[in-house]
């Protein structure tokens, strides 16, 4: 790789030792901590909550901080994980050099690492978060060939007092720009430490939801992300939300990722854009059309979708987003640059046309190849979701759709290309499978599809299971009905999943 590339990278250990993160060495983790003088190592891993743990090192000597890069450190399994019994309950956690970065927080120069768990018997915990997804992608390569990619745009709400001072019109805060938008320069902040962690980002914009709530501004914004291998994919993300609440911390506003606030207003999604390469190509398109490859992923997550939400939309208050007429789907369906639909195909830049000559006219024109644009996005995950059993459970959909002898005539017969809501398709719209309207149906869904999940071990049984314990726990199944209505109710379910994910 060109070092003044290297040198461009917001990761300060990539501009340091010159090298791509998948390059990193023990050694080269050591000489950066000694010529950068970093006083402290941070152990970071993903908890059964979805949450980013911390385990904190003082750098004693060389010889300590070799140790502990070798060996990892032992933690408390069954405090982590619902599936890790307290009778045996120790596991390793063990950091993956490729995942150093400066914490761009702490006063002390502290370096963090992102770990993988062990058993005792020194193998790879089978359950664990980020195990459950690389199987899922070693799965998909053996079945299609094809290496599994993600992004996620990640939506949020900044919350901060009112001061009546350029309202925002409610609702309409999309792509808005100061001062009508308020949290612009907190979601820029945000954008800049989550590179310096290692986040590939596309970019950022204020969102529709705006509103005005008991005195406080609630404005939605989103950053959204590159395409990945979606193992890094993952990282990426829960990085990204610890960054988000922690800026928030320290400048005295609040976030939440929670996936509805209010009703009538806009909820905050998780949506999940897919793609499958080959030798550096997307196999998405093929003659400048959606390749059959494609067709057959979506049919695959046409076939999974109910059981999808199992791992995307994890309280009650997910099935408060997902209603008709909010830009939250509630039908298994998919077409291209629609927003009513469960996956959608967006605009590719297939057209062709050299837009960039039209607009500055002293540029000389030119072809170039944007095939690499093309993704598919599904939009029912919310913020709730756990990352890594979300994007695993999709990339193990999108293999079953090459598994499936019917997938082309299942991509056939759920594709719409009109506004689903619209009075005058609802005859298409009676024809169309429908997402679980709980925690509880999604349970119900996951039992009934989890032999599929359980295909080349990649979800543990141990792991369904809790899953589905979880699921069930919050007994929901006519809770939207009972207090849809009840403004009072829907803001204490709110606080309770405030800070949910």
């Amino acid at each position: 790789m060109d070092n003044s590339f290297l040198s461009m990278s917001a990761n300060p250990v990539v501009a340091f030792l010159q090298k791509p993160t998948e390059e990193f060495t023990k050694a080269d983790i050591i000489r950066y901590i000694q010529h950068q003088q970093v006083r402290m190592v941070n152990f970071m891993y993903p908890g059964g909550d979805g949450k980013i743990k911390t385990l904190n090192f003082v750098i004693n000597d060389k010889n300590y901080l070799d140790t502990i890069l070798t060996c990892g450190e032992r933690v408390d399994g069954s405090s982590l994980f619902s599936f890790v019994e307290a009778g045996s309950s120790d596991l390793y956690v063990l950091p993956r050099f490729s995942t150093a970065f400066l914490d761009p927080f702490s006063e002390i120069p502290t370096l963090c690492l992102l770990c993988s768990f062990f058993d005792k018997d020194g193998k790879l915990l089978d359950s664990a978060p980020e195990q459950t997804l690389a199987k899922a992608c070693r799965a998909f390569r053996k079945v299609t060939g094809l290496e599994f990619q993600a992004m996620g745009e990640l939506e949020y709400y900044v919350i901060f007092d009112n001061d009546d001072r350029f309202p925002a019109i409610d609702q309409h805060g999309y792509h808005e720009s100061a001062p009508y938008a308020k949290a612009n320069e907190f979601r820029a902040k945000c954008m800049l430490y989550i590179a310096q962690t290692g986040g590939q980002i596309k970019y950022g914009h204020s969102e529709v939801g705006n509103f005005v709530l008991d005195g406080k501004v609630y404005e939605q914004n989103e950053i959204e992300f590159l395409p990945v291998a979606a193992e890094k994919a993952a990282d990426e993300l829960m990085l990204a939300k610890w960054v988000i609440r922690n800026l928030a911390y320290r400048m005295g506003l609040n976030v939440t990722f929670a996936p509805k606030i209010t009703a009538g207003k806009a909820g905050s999604g998780l949506h999940i854009h897919m793609r499958m390469m080959k030798d550096g190509r997307n196999r998405m398109i093929e003659g400048g059309h959606l390749s059959d490859d494609a067709r057959r992923m979506i049919a695959g997550m046409m076939q999974m979708a109910p059981s999808i939400t199992a791992f995307g939309n994890k309280n009650p208050m997910s099935y408060f987003r997902l209603v008709p007429h909010q830009e939250a789907p509630t039908n298994v369906c998919w077409g291209d640059r629609n927003r009513s639909v469960l996956v959608r195909v967006p605009l590719g830049w297939n057209s062709g046309a050299d837009m960039c000559q039209v607009v500055n006219p002293l540029e000389e024109k030119t072809v170039v190849d944007t095939s690499m644009k093309q993704t598919v996005e599904m939009r029912s995950p919310d913020g709730s979701a756990d990352l890594y059993q979300l994007i695993a459970g999709l990339c193990v959909a999108c293999r079953h759709g090459f598994e499936m002898d019917n997938a082309l005539e299942v991509a056939e017969r759920t594709y719409v290309n009109v506004n689903i809501h619209d009075k005058a398709n609802a005859e298409k719209l009676a024809q169309l499978a429908q997402l679980p309207d709980s925690c509880a149906a999604s349970a119900d869904c996951l039992e009934k599809q989890r032999a599929i999940y359980e295909m080349e071990g990649v979800f543990s049984k141990a792991m369904i299971d809790s899953i589905i314990r979880q699921l069930r726990s919050f007994d929901d199944r006519s809770l939207r009905k009972q207090v849809e209505k009840d403004q009072e109710k829907v803001l204490q379910l709110v606080n309770t999943y405030f800070h949910c994910g």
